[in-house]
């Protein structure tokens, strides 16, 4: 789920101005249709109020922003041609790019990137204050420059050097307030039709400003879970299946099926409710921690193919990662007990564990794990419910003991840790930390790149060293693709990209 992280360097920032134009250029015409299986229900399409990961990897196809990722992880610019960051990163400055139709034929101009940036900042009149995107909360204006009316500026509260990642937020026609049901982008595809558990139906933009996609029409099938998928796949009613655990990988033939795998910024974390009154004892979640063993669940639940973590933080973020970290818990019993006895529960508590039945990597991880906890006392009680009611008790509402998820960012290291701010609507585990507040609220006032890797850094070694929940793997990214298909890329991060996909040709 999106709940969803960007590594931003100098040198990827500027890369490649010609983006937009030159890496979009997948083909004039389009023919045929492609469908992708999917094993979570849409929540909403608006780009705003957007949560789960599953919607973000249907919308990227219909919104873009003024900057946008590659499948390399590289942020581009997109709808701004090209942008300026004062020195004191507290004004960002962007060239909007002309010759840009929204999908619904009307002209992109800065006036709908004013609006929509003010919408995600909660600037508008109508609007209660309360910033859309979490980022945009230190936003003072937006608007357009005297001297040049194809700039929009970004004047900040006070200097972020973190925020540029975040301009990846979509830009919508100036007063359209249909996202939700109706969404209008300046993407590839535009949206068709949505069939509550059936499907959703996106048609090619033929209109795109980078040039049509090569394919008439994408359909995301909503598939009840992994296994009715590969039911799917192997009847060859779908094209392409992301998020594949390697058993039923393997279990595909290979004269229909090519499997693309790629390393991801995902992270799964036994989520330990902080406020719940036995995980609320940091023995007690250290205890967790040396109860389990990290390797046989990753066998058990993705047939070795995923690496271990013991921070929230995944080594696909490079340098960001702390790799002192690695190995930091080795299973082991006695001290597991031993922290239990002087948290106060020598034998061991019972523990709810709430999962979304669609995510059967998540339900096989509960059952590993209430194996390896019973060992240590706790007893395990796992409760499978749909994802809707996942997102809303556990994750919105907070609602829940421990719960088992993947979660996902942009690809910068700023979205993984901010999550974790006492005050973050993301900070669903409840964890709470002054020193991690403050190093948090000093990242965005940092220029220098090493003193930022410092704080980086002393954040993920506070919170290892407070167990704040328990982080299992960063699960190898695999993908079913249909060999009558070629150019699919597998992204880093939580993204289905269906422009460059077309049919091979004889």
């Amino acid at each position: 789920m999106r709940s969803f992280s960007k590594i931003i360097t100098a040198s990827v920032l500027i890369a490649s101005m010609a983006f937009g134009l030159a890496s979009c250029k997948s083909g004039s015409t389009s023919s045929g249709s492609v469908t992708v299986g999917i094993t979570q229900e849409p929540g909403t399409f608006d780009p705003f109020t957007v949560v789960a990961a599953g919607d973000q990897e249907i919308i990227f196809n219909i919104y873009e922003g003024l900057l946008k990722y590659d499948s390399k992880g590289n942020l581009n610019p997109c709808l701004a041609k090209d942008y300026e960051i004062s020195d004191s990163a507290d004004v960002y400055t962007f060239t909007v790019r002309d010759g840009v139709k929204f999908q619904n034929g009307q002209e992109l101009t800065p006036n709908d990137v004013v609006y929509s940036l003010q919408k995600a900042a909660g600037l508008l009149p109508d609007s209660d204050g309360k910033a859309l995107v979490s980022a945009f909360a230190k936003v003072k204006t937006v608007e357009l420059t005297k001297d040049d009316p194809s700039k929009v500026r970004v004047t900040l509260k006070e200097p972020d050097s973190e925020l540029l990642s975040f301009f990846t937020c979509a830009i919508v026609p100036a007063e359209y307030d249909t996202s939700s049901k109706d969404p209008c982008g300046t993407g590839p595809f535009k949206f068709e039709n949505y069939s509550i558990s059936q499907n959703v139906t996106l048609s090619a933009n033929k209109d795109y400003w980078g040039g049509a996609p090569a394919i008439d029409k994408v359909v995301f099938k909503i598939c009840a879970d992994m296994d009715a998928g590969l039911l799917e796949l192997q009847s060859g009613t779908i094209d392409i299946f992301p998020h594949l655990t390697k058993d039923r990988a393997d279990q595909l033939s290979a004269d229909a099926y090519n499997i693309l795998d790629n390393s991801s910024n995902m992270v799964q974390i036994f989520a330990l409710n902080n406020k719940v009154e036995e995980l609320s004892n940091p023995k007690v979640r250290e205890a967790i921690n040396y109860a389990i063993d990290r390797s046989d669940i990753i066998k058990v639940t993705m047939d070795g193919a995923g690496v271990a973590l013991y921070a929230p933080m995944s080594p696909a973020m490079g340098k960001w990662y702390d790799s002192s970290l690695d190995g930091k818990y080795s299973k082991d019993i006695d001290k597991a007990k031993s922290l239990l006895a002087e948290a106060g529960y020598p034998d061991g508590f019972d523990l709810k564990v709430t999962v979304p039945s669609s995510y059967l990597v998540h339900v096989n991880t509960a059952v590993e794990l209430a194996s390896e906890l019973s060992a240590v006392g706790i007893k395990l009680k796992i409760e499978q419910i749909d994802w809707a009611t996942w997102l809303d008790e556990v994750y919105s509402k907070r609602n829940y003991e421990s719960t088992v998820i993947c979660l996902t960012s942009d690809y910068a290291p700023y979205d993984v840790i901010q999550r974790y701010a006492s005050d973050s609507k993301d900070n669903f585990i409840n964890y709470s930390n002054k020193e991690v507040d403050e190093l948090i609220k000093k990242l965005p006032l940092t220029p220098g790149e090493d003193e930022k890797l410092t704080i980086y850094h002393q954040i993920l070694n506070i919170m290892a060293e407070d167990n704040a929940s328990c982080y299992i793997q960063d699960p190898q990214e695999m993908v079913a693709v249909s060999t009558k298909l070629e150019g699919y890329n597998v992204y880093p991060m939580y993204i289905q990209d269906m422009y460059t996909v077309k049919f091979k040709t004889a």
